[in-house]
């Protein structure tokens, strides 16, 4: 049987058509057209909620255009209350869209597992049989009781399983390729779940923060009047004490959280970065500065340094010269003194591969070398020559950080995208919980962020 090798993967593929066509019906109880018409009726019911969601939002930006008032202000919570519940309905039809996605995918791959499976064994077994026929040698074919005829056909044997050998190899390679797109798109409607699920939770906590401050203003009626002044004071009193709040950065002085708002804010509106997320990174940098401190260059040769504060000694706290070089040309620049400026500290005084370097420079905590990467488009973005791009400056580091994590996928907006670019800001990789550190500051970030975004919401609304 010299087709043995291909018959072999032929049947296993036609037992899991056969087994597909009889037994599958749990897995695909519908037609391909109901499957198209029920997804057609989400898609619907989805872009009616979406109109519901518009609707809400007007009226909420009409209400917040409008002088303050008791009833006003009831309306705009009403608003952003129907807002929310909208928003989580789309976010569930969307959550059992994916699911259902999400569960053939995963079909999918099993049935190109088992395709590459069965791939590999009828390799191996042709495999197996060239090593037969190459084994015999020229004595044993003479030696062989065979006939020259039956020789032959062994000879036409061995051409016909090196033809199946090439065609089973380029069916292993286009299944396995096409198993990692699947993993691929498997691992995006993932993220998307994740996405949506955070955004019914976020909402979720604005209904209920929402339906209280409502409850609240329901509580004052109209022959309160004074009472709804005083609510309203008491609002004002908060946000002015927010703006004036101090916002810690790195290495540098701190500003007002009302100005680094507006930093935040002109940073998002050139790269599409959330402002809350500049803000958390910038934040999270911060709490990293007071915890490891900052360290001062000692020499440029070997970029060992000492703590700024504790004079203890830390070996390569930069790369030379990769670091250290364009360090000096950019305090030199800046009018700064390189033996004087601060940058961060690595976190351990002696040098190891898995530990190594700090050298991150101001707020933004970019490398030298990074910076003048950047430099161009950071100064570009503050209206300035790239030389004059300063990492210590606030407003330029603003840029800076949304400029990186723009680059790193922030822009899109959602959980999972914007939670990977604050890993890769730390360390360069996407959030694994395989890796401790980089996860929980990912975790961190998007815990501060949407604190933060909170902050900015309630700005928007005083």
């Amino acid at each position: 049987m010299k087709n043995a090798g291909f018959i072999l993967p032929f049947l296993i593929a036609l037992a899991l058509v056969v087994s597909l066509a009889s037994g599958g019906e749990a897995l695909f109880a519908q037609t391909p057209e109901q499957v198209a018409q029920h997804e057609a009726n989400l898609q619907a019911e989805y872009d009616a909620l979406q109109k519901e969601i518009d609707h809400w939002q007007g009226v909420l930006d009409d209400t917040r255009a409008k002088a303050k008032n008791l009833q006003g202000d009831i309306t705009g919570l009403t608003a952003q209350i129907k807002e929310a519940e909208a928003q989580i309905r789309q976010k569930n039809l969307l959550i059992t869209k994916l699911g259902a996605q999400i569960k053939e995918k995963t079909q999918k791959i099993r049935t190109l597992e088992g395709k590459l499976s069965a791939g590999k064994q009828s390799l191996a077994q042709l495999l197996r049989r060239t090593n037969e026929i190459d084994a015999l040698s020229i004595v044993e074919l003479v030696l062989d009781n065979r006939s020259i005829s039956d020789l032959f056909q062994d000879v036409d044997s061995f051409a016909s399983i090196g033809k199946e050998l090439q065609e089973h190899f380029n069916i292993v390679r286009e299944t396995k390729a096409s198993t990692e797109l699947e993993r691929k798109a498997l691992d995006e409607k993932k993220n998307s779940e994740t996405d949506a699920k955070y955004v019914v939770e976020t909402k979720k906590k604005t209904i209920a923060e929402t339906e209280a401050e409502k409850k609240r203003l329901l509580s004052v009626t109209k022959q309160e009047e004074a009472g709804y002044q005083a609510v309203l004071s008491e609002r004002q009193k908060r946000a002015a004490q927010l703006r004036a709040a101090l916002f810690d950065l790195r290495d540098t002085e701190g500003v007002p959280f009302g100005q680094a708002l507006e930093y935040a804010n002109a940073a998002a509106a050139k790269t599409g970065v959330r402002a809350a997320l500049i803000l958390a990174i910038l934040t999270q940098e911060s709490d990293l500065g007071r915890n490891q401190g900052s360290c001062i260059l000692s020499s440029l040769d070997t970029g060992d340094g000492v703590g700024k504060n504790t004079g203890t000694f830390f070996e390569r706290v930069m790369k030379a010269p990769r670091d250290t070089e364009p360090f000096t040309a950019i305090t030199a620049r800046l009018g700064r003194d390189w033996k004087l400026t601060p940058v961060s500290c690595p976190p351990g005084t002696v040098y190891t591969s898995s530990r190594g370097f700090g050298g991150g420079m101001g707020p933004s905590q970019f490398i030298p070398s990074t910076w003048e990467l950047f430099k161009a488009r950071i100064g570009g973005m503050v209206g300035l020559p790239a030389d004059s791009a300063d990492p210590w400056n606030p407003a330029h580091s603003f840029v800076a950080t949304a400029i990186y994590l723009s680059d790193l996928g922030a822009r899109t907006g959602s959980y999972t995208s914007e939670r990977n670019a604050a890993c890769r800001y730390y360390s360069g990789r996407a959030c694994d919980a395989r890796r401790p550190i980089n996860y929980v500051y990912g975790n961190s970030v998007m815990k501060k962020a949407e604190e933060i975004q909170a902050n900015i919401d309630f700005l928007k609304s005083v």
